[in-house]
């Protein structure tokens, strides 16, 4: 039981926000109107997204001073598990603009350095399938993720500030502010976060023991 708490938690946060998200009422905001649901899902995907990429760092910068296998492999996998948050992401936001601004794809510039950034850890998983030395690969694969954390950070954080925008607090949208995120939305939205930040972990978790399984019997048949 003290293994599985967590998981039972995160779902049992992710199925009441499922149910809760669609039933409880939420604020008739200009523009957003009923898509605001959206918000329970699309966010947090990228706060799962965020965390698991930062466990990778963590595990990337361990990997070079440890020069351990386990270690990069950790760091592999929570990248794995980011991407796949990083790309349900990016499926919700499309469809959110679909349904506020008339076209999935506005080439809106969170929408466009939300993309890069996940492109920059497709890019990660190439450099490692480009090399065949395992010390080589799990050193230069660990540097580059080590310096495309900040990178993803100034691309969602940053630079999208310095820009016109069609998201919530931008051109003429509502932000979810303290009076757009009224307290209704908050028993959903934090609950959301929380819950799918710990089955974002979970997935690596599972991913990681496949490929610790898989390295094994490999070394048997060797």
């Amino acid at each position: 039981m003290n293994k599985t708490w967590w998981k039972i938690l995160g779902s049992v946060l992710v199925i009441y926000t499922a149910i809760a998200g669609l039933l409880l009422g939420v604020p008739r905001l200009p523009i957003l109107n009923e898509s605001i649901r959206n918000l329970y899902f699309h966010v947090p995907m990228w706060f799962a997204m965020i965390v698991l990429f930062s466990i990778s760092v963590f595990y990337s910068i361990k990997t070079l001073s440890s020069k351990s296998e386990i270690d990069d492999m950790k760091a592999v996998e929570s990248v794995n598990a980011g991407i796949i948050f990083g790309l349900l992401g990016l499926v919700t936001g499309a469809i959110w603009a679909k349904f506020t601004w008339g076209d999935f794809w506005s080439f809106d510039p969170k929408q466009n350095f939300a993309a890069i950034s996940v492109l920059l850890y497709f890019a990660y998983l190439i450099l490692r399938n480009s090399i065949d030395e395992e010390q080589k690969r799990a050193k230069i694969s660990a540097i580059y993720n080590i310096f495309a954390f900040p990178m993803m950070v100034v691309l969602l954080f940053v630079l999208p500030r310095l820009k016109d925008s069609l998201h919530p607090g931008n051109g003429g949208n509502p932000g979810f502010n303290s009076y757009d995120l009224d307290s209704r939305m908050r028993m959903v939205f934090y609950p959301a976060c929380l819950g799918w930040i710990l089955i974002g972990y979970w997935v690596y978790t599972i991913r990681f023991r496949l490929r610790s399984l898989e390295n094994k019997a490999q070394a048997n048949k060797d």
